[in-house]
């Protein structure tokens, strides 16, 4: 046939409606000898009236007419006729309806519970040809024809003058879609009803979501949160095309929130503090680095690439949720009015009267509670860069003259230790503090069988569970650093730091044992160290131990071989930072005998008999057991070190940086960790009597708490410092 010649003609739209009687013969196909049944596809009729008054273009997913199947039992429409045998190409040009159009309720295709079922192809729809309307270039009939129902003519799909069909893959999977919604009504309706209830359910999750894993109980998800009854009253009255982008947006944006939330859960189990959206970005290379030295590349990797796609997807199905969901309150608006009236009034209700579930209020606006707290921590931080900087510049000591510094230290060889993760939860927890507890026994009396002596209290941390900088740079400098940018600022200025001092005065040489520090390391500047020996110049041989790149023991036989077995002019000032007892706590060296230390090749064997950090790392009676095992060994190393290389000038203070994680230490822990001071000289001792110290490595229970930023100008004052006028 023509391109240009129709198979069938519509009725006309004003013609009038025919009177109820018997239905008229409906006439031949002049191309086909095919009969066009009413409610065929190309049915006559007002196109349908969208939601907002627009009338419903073409095209659009209905069916042009009053011919809409029930909801209920996913009838096909009226006299629509099963296609049977070769079908019959539907090519009508210039035609305004098209066979797979419904009325436009107002969502355009969008399925709602219990409507996918809606009459919006004929039965078998698949053989049937797709004309789009006002395409004048009908597809003619192919020879075959079941082998030309697969192609549709689209306007500017470049279909040929000649009828050459173009394909629609998009199209034909709609129809197919929709082919599929007939033929199994009942699952097409039970699956319109469970993505409706799982959008509902995302919703609310989303909306009431706590940021701690304490406080995930049943109660906080029985309130009703305001924010979703003022979001379904806006969704409701907003017209289509502003509904949808209102509640693709506010999903967007109740996703972002969610996805925060998820990094506060994680940041209070490891830092114990939530994320700080303004400082805490810097973090994440970190993160991925200790996930690169304790799992591997590949590991590293996985859980990289996992945590981008789960940010992905919540993004993406709460937008989808809340459209969804906008779409549903908008076709039944009768019934959402009514139902968004009650839970005001409810909600209203309860918060006036404090109606509470197990001590839970009712009446929530948790999620608007979490933008303010949220925007009042980013004002906070940003004030707080400005203040610090004020305060970092003020120093009691910055102009003591060096004659004044430390004279009560003169010629002793200092060792300033830090011990990663050792915590107050070591000597305190049921589970953990038995065993660490009788090796700092055990210590004590190597020490006091080698002449030394020691006395030891707390200090409360500036940071928890991690960023081990933060408590190296709060001790050290006498300042609360207790985020990032507070480091940088005072790791960027001139800050007279503990170990600058003994530079300062010009009777020290001041050196650093850091073996975590695998890159350059600017900040040794700041802390006035003259030697710096990384990981990478320990001369270590032997295999990590997850993040720890090498066992304490070696590090300090490193130490010794390197720098305070040889011969020097002064005395010597170490900053050491022992790492074996950093986190996942999996494999954990064990002590060797000295003479066979070597080049740390004798720990390959121990390395790979050792614990791998997946059997402890979701447990956290055995992180808590291996937490406490690498404690005792760090310890072990530290003291069995001093009483073989020390002597009665040697002066050593040692301390935890931080309390482990939550998991460990338990989520309402202290921040407090032990600190030790330890000598043989008795006169070093005495000049801390009236600190109120526990004797010994172990504080009592009540021994004075500090803050540790107060410990540099404690300890300058105690050893004969000045502050300057």
């Amino acid at each position: 046939m023509s391109s240009n010649t129709s198979s069938r003609q519509l009725p006309h739209t004003d013609e009038e409606t025919p009177q109820a009687g018997p239905a008229p013969k409906p006439p031949a196909d002049t191309a086909t000898g095919d009969t066009t049944a009413p409610g065929d596809g190309d049915t006559a009729g007002d196109p349908a009236a969208s939601e907002d008054g627009d009338t419903a273009a073409p095209g659009d997913g209905g069916t042009a007419g009053s011919a809409v199947a029930s909801e209920d039992d996913g009838a096909p429409p009226a006299g629509a006729t099963p296609a049977e045998g070769p079908a019959t190409p539907d090519t009508t040009p210039g035609d305004n309806t098209s066979a797979d159009t419904a009325p436009d309720q107002g969502d355009s295709g969008d399925a709602g519970p219990g409507d996918s079922d809606t009459a919006e192809a004929a039965p078998d729809d698949s053989d049937a040809t797709d004309t789009t309307p006002g395409d004048n270039n009908a597809t003619d009939a192919t020879p075959g024809g079941s082998d030309a129902a697969d192609t549709a003519s689209v306007p500017g799909d470049g279909a040929a003058s000649d009828g050459s069909p173009a394909p629609v893959r998009s199209r034909w999977r709609l129809r197919r879609g929709r082919g599929w919604r007939q033929k199994h009504p009942v699952a097409a309706r039970i699956l319109a009803w469970t993505l409706t209830f799982l959008a509902a359910a995302l919703v609310l999750f989303a909306l009431l979501m706590p940021s701690k894993v304490d406080n995930f109980r049943p109660a906080e998800f029985t309130r009703i949160p305001a924010e979703a009854i003022f979001g379904a009253a806006v969704l409701i009255v907003l017209p289509r095309t502003p509904r949808i982008v209102v509640a693709a947006l506010a999903g967007l944006g109740l996703g972002a929130l969610t996805v925060l939330n998820l990094l506060d859960i994680g940041f209070n189990e490891y830092l114990g503090r939530g994320f700080n959206v303004v400082l805490d970005w810097s973090l994440f290379g970190d993160a991925e680095a200790y996930l690169r030295d304790t799992m591997g590349g590949r590991g590293a990797l996985a859980i990289v690439v996992a945590a981008v796609a789960l940010v992905i997807a919540v993004l993406a199905l709460t937008a989808l949720a809340v459209v969804r969901l906008g779409n549903l309150l908008a076709r039944h608006s009768v019934v959402s009015t009514r139902t968004t009236l009650v839970l005001g009034t409810v909600w209203i209700t309860c918060a006036a009267l404090g109606v509470q579930v197990a001590d839970v209020p009712i009446a929530a606006d948790h999620t608007a509670a979490v933008v303010q707290d949220r925007a009042h921590r980013v004002r906070e931080t940003l004030r707080d860069e400005a203040a610090f900087a004020r305060i970092a510049k003020k120093d009691d000591f910055a102009d003591t003259p060096p004659d004044q510094l430390l004279t009560g230290l003169r010629g002793k060889d200092m060792m300033i230790t830090f011990i990663e993760s050792y915590g107050r939860s070591a000597i305190e927890d049921p589970v953990i503090a038995p065993g660490v507890d009788a090796t700092l026994t055990a210590e004590n009396d190597k020490l006091r069988e080698a002449g030394f002596a020691a006395k030891s209290g707390w200090l409360t941390s500036a940071t928890y569970g991690g960023s081990s900088w933060l408590g190296h740079s709060t001790f050290l400098s006498g300042l609360w650093i207790n985020n990032q940018q507070r480091y940088r600022t005072v790791t960027a200025g001139e800050h007279l730091t503990l170990t600058k001092a003994f530079r300062k005065t010009g009777a020290w040489d001041t050196v650093g044992i850091m073996p975590g520090v695998q890159k350059a390391w600017p900040e040794a500047k700041f802390y006035g160290l003259d030697k710096v020996y990384d990981s990478r110049e320990l001369g270590y041989k032997g295999p990590k131990f997850s993040w720890s790149t090498m066992p304490d023991q070696y590090a300090l036989t490193a130490f010794e071989r390197l720098v305070h077995g040889k011969k020097h002019d002064k005395p010597l000032m170490s900053e050491i930072i022992l790492t074996s007892s950093h986190q996942p706590w999996a494999p954990i060296p064990k002590t060797v005998p000295q003479d066979q230390i070597g080049d740390g090749s004798v720990y390959d064997a121990i390395e790979k008999a050792g614990k791998k950090p997946s059997d402890i790392i979701t447990d956290s009676t055995k992180s808590k057991q291996e937490y406490g095992k690498s404690i005792q060994y760090s310890v072990t190393s530290l003291i069995d070190y001093l009483v073989k290389y020390g002597d009665k000038n040697t002066v050593l203070v040692f301390l935890g940086d931080h309390q482990p994680i939550a998991r460990v230490s338990g989520n309402h822990a202290s921040r407090d960790v032990p600190c030790a001071i330890v000598a043989k000289d008795p006169k070093v001792l005495d000049r801390i009597a009236g600190w109120g110290w526990s004797d010994g490595l172990q504080p009592e229970h009540d021994a004075p708490v500090w803050k540790m930023s107060s410990f540099r100008d404690r300890f300058l004052t105690a050893y004969g410092s000045t502050p300057s006028p």
